[in-house]
């Protein structure tokens, strides 16, 4: 699945510009706590969170990460969106709560390497 399905599939609002929407998701990561994502986060993983500001562009790609998607309806503020649009790092907006969303991303064959 890419990051345009996911976003479709799942009714997830785009934050930022289309850059990056064809990139092939290949893992999910749950979290909040920046270092623990920059020390554990997968390369190509979809990355949800909370955490809204421009520090969360940072570890995204640092850890080359597919897209960042914030739970709970929560919005990144507007430096966010700039920086993600100049590194061309994907945010999106869920409604739904990480808990959630991780559920039914799973449930999709997203982190399950036998379903690829």
């Amino acid at each position: 699945m890419n990051v345009r399905e996911m976003r479709e599939r799942f009714g997830l609002q785009a934050a930022t510009g289309d850059k990056g929407l064809e990139r092939e998701i290949r893992g999910g990561y749950c979290g909040d706590l920046l270092s623990e994502i920059m020390a554990n986060a997968p390369q190509g993983c979809v990355w949800l969170t909370v955490q809204g500001h421009q520090n969360i562009v940072a570890v995204a790609v640092l850890r080359e990460m597919a897209a960042v998607v914030l739970t709970g309806g929560r919005a990144p503020d507007e430096e966010t969106v700039r920086k993600a649009d100049q590194e061309g790092i994907p945010i999106l907006i869920a409604a739904h709560s990480a808990y959630e969303l991780a559920g039914r991303l799973h449930a999709a064959g997203v982190g399950n390497p036998d379903a690829a």
